[in-house]
Formats: C-alpha cells, structure tokens, sequence
C-alpha cells in the first residue's frame, strides 16, 4: 500500500454471461493529480469507475481507497459524474440540487448557500426555479456538474463530463477541473477523446479490449513512445547535408528553403538510439547546426496505434502499477 495513492485497483475482473468487462486490471491513482481513463467505448472504463463506485463489485480482485478496502461510507468522500446525465424532469432546478447535495450529507442551509454561489458562476442563478425539462443539455450538465463537486469530495469521477458541451463550456469545465485538483482534490478523468487528456491528465491508463494496456505519467508516456524522428534546424548547403546523413538515418523532409528564411529545415528519423550522437555530429561537422528536437508524438497517436495493437503489451512508466 502506498501513502501517496489515495485508490488502488488490484487485480480486479467483471464478467457479464459471456462478456468479460475486465479482465485482471490494476491501476493506482496519485493523490492531487487528474488520472486520465482512456479507451475506446466498450473497452470495460465505465464497468471499472461503477466497481470503484461500489455500484457493482467485481468477480475477483479489490478497490483501496485511501490504503484499505473500500468501505460503503466512502461514497460521501467521492463525487462521481456518469456519462448518463440522471435528473428529474419535473422538479424544480434548485429543489432538485438541494435534494441531491442532502444526499451527500450536507444540511439544507449549507446546501442551499454552496449551490448559489455555484449557479452564480456558471451563470445558472436565473434556473433556480424552472424545471429540469426547460434546461437545456449544456446547462443540465452544468447542475450535474454542481451537484457532483458541492460536497468537496477528495476524489471525483468524471465519466465523458464534455460530452454534448460546446467549446466554450468545455473550457470553462477544464478550468474549474484543475482548480479542485489544486485545492486538494483528486481527479478521474475518463474518455474515448483525447483532444483534452494532454491539458489536464497528469497521468494515464489506457484500457483496450478489457485490459490494462498501458499506464504512467503522460509526459513520460509520450517520450517513452516517440518513435526518434527529429526536427533540424541549419544553415549550409544541403545537397552536401544529404550525402553526409546517407546511410546514418532516414531524411523524411527535406524542403527547399523558404526565399530569405535564415535557417533551412529537416526532418529525420534515427533508427537506433546509439546512432542519435553520431547522426549530431554529422550534421554540425557538415553545416551551422541551429537546434536539433525530438518530435514528441501526441496522446491521440500513441493512443491509434495502442488501440490498433502497434505497441508492445506497456509496461507501467514510473511508479504507478499495472497488470501483472
């Protein structure tokens, strides 16, 4: 058990009749970070986040939270928002949201305070009193929203929290995500869209086909999996660029040079690691050297080719566990 994980999955698998959800799955999640929960839809996330829930248990392994097992009374520690928004279309926005927030143990007087001063900062205040079914998607979301933070939780769970949001809101969610995390707060953050993981997921797991494919901080994971193409920056002849990295790497891009640019441009892919010093030698013994950078692939990229079976079953990358 390790102090600084506030959940740990051990082991755990789910099996519905013939469909196996999960399949010996471990994860730890580092207290104060935003965990990313990645995998295309049907990969077993949402199976995972109900077992962490205790909405379900699973049929072998166990859920730590805050180093032991996972107790019914954890829940009122957790804010958990489904990917299948739940509110009830004939009650008033504001009786409803006291009614859920009473749920999480908080009196009506403290309720009602903690959700005005929310409704004001999403710019809700004037649904106070309508009901539900004149929201609209974005603006239900954003009570759900509410309602899951409220009570101060340590660690929340988001399930697709931007679906149905348009970029504006989607923002201003990202923004108010990593604000509870500075606070003290302790993000799951699951999705199939990984247009948003590289903004605010410190680290990640990737769950395909009911497994644990690959885990550890995204940093290290987009490093871990570049594939060694470099972009050079120089100044020289290129022609004679060409002849001395023949045979050293794979010139991708090479393009003429941009009428009065100072620099020109190259894109090569090293094969080897050991050759990445010689291949830097080459070039600055053959013309003026500006910069040499290593092209980090994005998370959608290494993602593809996860999914796609193009990467080698991961190993963890740092101190985060995995399938064993």
């Amino acid at each position: 058990m390790d102090k600084n994980m506030i959940l740990e999955v051990e082991h755990v698998s789910k099996r519905f009749a013939r469909h196996t959800a999960l399949d010996d799955v471990s994860l730890s999640i580092p207290r104060g970070s935003v965990y990313g929960l990645l995998g295309p839809n049907g990969a077993g996330k949402t199976t995972l986040i109900r077992i962490i829930n205790r909405i379900t248990a699973p049929d072998q392994g166990r859920v730590l939270f805050d180093g032991r097992e996972i107790r019914p009374e954890d829940v009122y520690r957790i804010g958990y928002l489904p990917e299948e928004r739940g509110l009830y279309k004939k009650m008033k926005v504001g009786e409803q949201a006291v009614f859920f927030a009473r749920l999480k143990g908080l009196s009506r007087r403290d309720a009602v305070a903690g959700l005005k001063k929310w409704f004001v900062k999403f710019g809700i205040e004037s649904w106070w009193d309508r009901k539900v079914d004149e929201l609209s998607k974005g603006m239900a979301q954003k009570v759900q929203f509410i309602v899951t933070v409220l009570h101060e939780p340590e660690l929340l769970i988001f399930d697709e929290p931007f679906s149905g949001f348009d970029p504006i809101n989607a923002n201003l969610l990202k923004e108010e995500i990593l604000g509870l995390r500075d606070k003290g707060a302790t993000v799951i953050f699951s999705t199939h869209n990984m247009s948003s993981v590289e903004e605010i997921c410190d680290h990640i797991t990737l769950i395909n086909r009911s497994r644990n494919v690959l885990t550890g901080r995204v940093d290290e994971i987009r490093r871990r999996h570049g594939n060694n193409i470099f972009q050079v920056a120089y100044r020289g002849d290129r022609d004679l660029l060409d002849r001395a990295l023949a045979g050293e790497c794979e010139i991708m891009e090479h393009p003429e040079p941009e009428l009065g640019a100072a620099y020109a441009s190259l894109k090569i892919h090293v094969q080897d690691d050991a050759r990445v010093r010689s291949v830097i030698g080459r070039i600055n013994e053959t013309v003026e050297l500006r910069s040499f950078t290593e092209l980090i692939p994005s998370m959608n990229d290494i993602f593809i080719r996860a999914v796609g079976g193009q990467l080698e079953e991961a190993q963890p990358v740092g101190n985060e566990s995995s399938n064993s």
